[in-house]
């Protein structure tokens, strides 16, 4: 069922904008600088292509274990984002998910879209696992 919703996703909206997610990766990837961001860019970009089936969550709680994302560096990495791309990713996921509203068949798509848009705006700390995988690590 995942593999049909995600070919259906493709030709509603998900090439449109997993393309301006590489656009981001791209540019973010020319400044240098920015490479980290085009990292993250590209993974969710993989994941906007089929977002059945896989869900985001925070990294920290997914391993059990703080990194460098997810502390106070992440927290700065994502208001670099936001100001740079993450408010134009979000805004076209925004629009494509009220497009898709207006008909009944495409309020399921019109939600994963919804959901997208949050991850456009904080990606940084966050990591793409199968929705079977979402239990957190338990700490030794």
């Amino acid at each position: 069922m995942s593999l049909l919703l995600n070919i259906i996703w493709i030709l509603l909206g998900g090439a449109w904008m997993a393309f301006g997610w590489l656009v981001a990766a791209v540019i973010m990837a020319i400044t240098i600088v920015g490479i980290p961001w085009a990292r993250a860019a590209v993974n969710i970009a993989l994941y906007t292509l089929m977002p059945f089936g896989y869900t985001a969550v925070a990294r920290d709680r997914h391993t059990g274990e703080e990194d460098i994302g997810t502390g106070f560096l992440g927290a700065m990495g994502n208001i670099i984002w936001l100001v740079f791309a993450g408010w134009w990713l979000a805004l076209g996921h925004v629009i494509t998910a009220v497009m898709l509203a207006v008909t009944i068949i495409g309020i399921p798509f019109a939600w994963a879209h919804l959901k997208l848009a949050g991850i456009a705006l904080w990606p940084i700390g966050k990591t793409i696992v199968p929705k079977d995988q979402t239990m957190p690590a338990h700490r030794a």
